[in-house]
């Protein structure tokens, strides 16, 4: 068990790729803060009492700094400690740039990359206090690097989280605390049955992806837990696409 004796915090963890890497975490022996807005977090804290994890839910907006205090304050008062965060809370709003509603750009950067770096500067915060290095992975998106027209707010908050992510890491390994973004490609979670219900949509998406295959929360969930382990205490200020070769083939045109 990898991550025994932490303590993570996992926004957005109700449901997809946060309710695998919470789940996974408390596998590894995590007590795990599962962060969620509006949908339920009941299904995630089922499947990690389903095997004797540890975790508590707190309703928490992570674009609104009340709430992100509020957040650790929990997390403290229930385990005395943080020692990881995965800033997965994210949301995408598709439309022509030329008619994008500046409403839903404030949005995206409110929740995507405002969320983040108030979620990493609390975290850090006590993170240092403990003296104890820290880890902070942020959920990004092939679209950090890759454009995606009609997603043009979507894309700016994931190249901002680039950054973001780029810059912390410099300034906080002194703490160690490393920092590091995970950017995935095309992951299956219930959110994308629309696409899956129409085949010539998600056979054009396929063509783009070199395995040809839809990626797993879990597999994602995977890769969080090897950078929030002490296997992982030399890595920091990077970007891990798991994307199915998705930017390679991009990439060859």
């Amino acid at each position: 068990m990898r991550l025994e004796n932490k303590v993570a915090i996992v926004t957005g963890a109700a449901t997809g790729i946060g309710q695998a890497i919470a789940t996974r975490f408390a596998k590894e022996g995590a007590c795990v803060v599962v962060d969620y807005t509006r949908t339920p977090p009941g299904e995630t804290l089922e499947a990690i009492a389903a095997f004797g994890g540890k975790c508590i839910a707190v309703k928490a907006d992570v674009s609104e700094p009340g709430k992100v205090q509020h957040l650790m304050t929990r997390a403290l008062k229930a385990f005395g400690h943080i020692d990881i965060v995965v800033n997965n809370a994210g949301v995408e709003r598709k439309n022509p740039f030329v008619d994008y509603p500046l409403k839903d750009l404030q949005m995206i950067l409110a929740i995507n990359l405002v969320g983040p770096f108030l979620v990493a500067q609390a975290a850090a915060t006590q993170m240092i206090k403990q003296k104890k290095g820290g880890r902070i992975i942020n959920i990004s998106s092939v679209h950090e690097d890759l454009p995606m027209p009609t997603n043009a707010a979507y894309c700016a908050s994931k190249g901002g989280l680039r950054m973001l992510m780029r810059t912390i890491a410099v300034e906080l390994a002194k703490d160690r605390i490393t920092v590091n973004n995970i950017g995935p490609g095309a992951v299956y979670t219930p959110i994308d049955a629309d696409i899956e219900a129409k085949p010539g949509v998600e056979k054009t998406l396929m063509s783009e992806i070199p395995l040809e295959r839809w990626g797993k929360p879990e597999e994602i969930a995977g890769l969080a837990a090897y950078l929030a382990s002490d296997e992982a205490a030399y890595v920091t200020g990077s970007t891990y696409f798991i994307d199915g070769g998705m930017l390679r083939k991009s990439g060859s045109y």
